[in-house]
Parts: C-alpha cells; sequence; structure tokens
C-alpha cells in the first residue's frame, strides 16, 4: 500500500525527539519522567503519523491538523476519569508521586495524559494500512437493532456498578463498560459506533483498533520500565509472566480501552456525516 508521496518533515523531528527523550529517559537518574513522557510520545505520534501518511498518502494530521491537534485536549479529561475510576479500584499507582505538590502533578500528568489519544489513534491508523486487514473477510454479526443496543447498554451499566460496588472481583470491568455504555449511546444518537460496523459483519475497524492500542501498550510499558516517576499495578489474579511491569494477562485490557478511546472520540465529535463516514478517524472504513 506504499504511495509516491514523500515522508513528511516532520518524521524525521518526530524520530530525533523520541530517540533523544527515550535515550535520556532510560540513562538520567532522579526525577526526569514528567519532563520528558511529552516529548518522547510526540516524537512517537509524528514518527508514526509519517509512516501512516507514506503507506496510505493520508493521516490524521494530513487530513485535519487542527482537528488532530484538538486529540490532545480532549484526551486528558478521558484518561482523568479512568483515574478517577482507579481510585476505587487501585489497579496502579504511581512512585514518585510524593516529591509533587498536588498541582505540579496535575500539570504535569494532565501533559503526560494528552499524548494517549493521539498515539492510540495513529497507531490504529498504521495498522489499517496493512493488506492483511483492508482484505479482511466479514467477521461475526452482532446486531445493533434496538434490543441488542439497549441489551448492551444494560451491561455495561451492570458492568460499572460492579465494578464500583466490588472492585477487587470486577476491577476487569473497567475496561469494558464504559465502551458498552458509550458505542451504545453514540449508536442510539446517530454518532459513529462500532456495532453499526458489526452489525454487517465488518470487523475491520475493531482489529485496527485493537491492534493499534496493543502496539502502544508495547511502548507504554517499554519505556515505563526504566522512567522514574513511574506507574506499577495491583491485579489481583493475574500477577504472573510479567512483561515489563504489566501481568501478561493484562495487555487484553488494552483491546477494550481501544474501543472505549473509540466511542469517548465519537460521542465528542457527533454525529457522522451525509456520507455515513466519519473523515477523520479511519476514514476508509
Amino acid at each position: 500500500m506504499r504511495t509516491t508521496k514523500r515522508n513528511p518533515w516532520y518524521l524525521y523531528a518526530g524520530s530525533i525527539l523520541m530517540i533523544l527523550s527515550w535515550y535520556f529517559n532510560w540513562h538520567l537518574t532522579g526525577l526526569r519522567t514528567h519532563y520528558l513522557f511529552f516529548p518522547l510520545w510526540f516524537g512517537y505520534i509524528l514518527v508514526i503519523d509519517a509512516l501512516v501518511y507514506y503507506r496510505k498518502g493520508t493521516s490524521l494530521i494530513s487530513r485535519n491538523p487542527r482537528k488532530f491537534f484538538l486529540l490532545f485536549f480532549m484526551s486528558v479529561p478521558v484518561w482523568w476519569l479512568f483515574e478517577g475510576l482507579n481510585l476505587r479500584t487501585q489497579n496502579w499507582y504511581y512512585l514518585g508521586r510524593e516529591q509533587f505538590t498536588d498541582l505540579e502533578y496535575f500539570l504535569y500528568a494532565s501533559l503526560c495524559f494528552s499524548t494517549v489519544i493521539p498515539a492510540v489513534f495513529v497507531s490504529a491508523e498504521l495498522i489499517s494500512s496493512f493488506r492483511a486487514l483492508t482484505n479482511w473477510k466479514r467477521g461475526p454479526r452482532i446486531s445493533s437493532g434496538r434490543k441488542s443496543i439497549f441489551f448492551l447498554l444494560f451491561l455495561g451499566v451492570a458492568t460499572l456498578i460492579l465494578l464500583l460496588i466490588w472492585p477487587k472481583y470486577f476491577y476487569v470491568f473497567l475496561w469494558l463498560s464504559i465502551f458498552l455504555i458509550l458505542d451504545s449511546v453514540n449508536h442510539l444518537l446517530g454518532n459513529r459506533s462500532l456495532v453499526a460496523f458489526t452489525n454487517v459483519r465488518d470487523w475491520r475497524p475493531l482489529l485496527s483498533m485493537a491492534l493499534g492500542c496493543l502496539l502502544c501498550g508495547f511502548f507504554w510499558e517499554m519505556w515505563n520500565y526504566l522512567a522514574f516517576p513511574k506507574w506499577k499495578y495491583n491485579t489481583p489474579g493475574v500477577e504472573f509472566l510479567y512483561i515489563f511491569e504489566m501481568p501478561l494477562l493484562g495487555y487484553l485490557g488494552y483491546i477494550p480501552f481501544a474501543f472505549e478511546l473509540f466511542a469517548f472520540y465519537h460521542l465528542f465529535a457527533g454525529k457522522k456525516d451525509k456520507a455515513g463516514q466519519d473523515y477523520y478517524l479511519l476514514s476508509e472504513y
């Protein structure tokens, strides 16, 4: 799927930024990651978007730079929501948090959180450029009829309630309940939804989002491993076979997390255009 277009200039700027931030994050001592996390991931985002443009002739930045950079602002409240839910589940915590005032922590954390949605979305776009995805055959059908939608909505609310009441046993629903609720609401509002794709047996957007988020997850965990400040996990029942700080089974959480980000974006973006497709994220589907 390679195009004849030249690589965007920011491929080289992003590569330099990512490599230097990675080097200093792993080789400096003491507090440093609160400074380096954003440039590291901003470099990653630029590199991946440039690769997408090289392979597809279009990318998130090239289609609409202004809306692309708005994703950074959208990402902040979305991840703070998960931080709020984590107050109940206590699945992750941050080493070095005590060395910042509350205001410093909020500002540095918000800057870091701003990279989550852009990183996942450019990674999903990259995955979508591979022929295995574009030639994907029809998958199983999940109906988008009203009965099915209200059942999924009920399931989302029920799992969220279980999560909040018994977080020790149902913390895994943190990465599912929000998606079930928001995707159902999006479909009812006429926004783009993943269940609309499964209704016609098109699983390509789901696979692109899932694999893109797993790609991000690998780099999140790898770059976190020698960082400071850094996060660590508390995941009862799956604390074995670690890859970096994350248990192997914990990586499965990145799959529904990707769907949650998709749902959040389309809730904010509103209704799809007249052609029935969103011009922005995974526009070819």
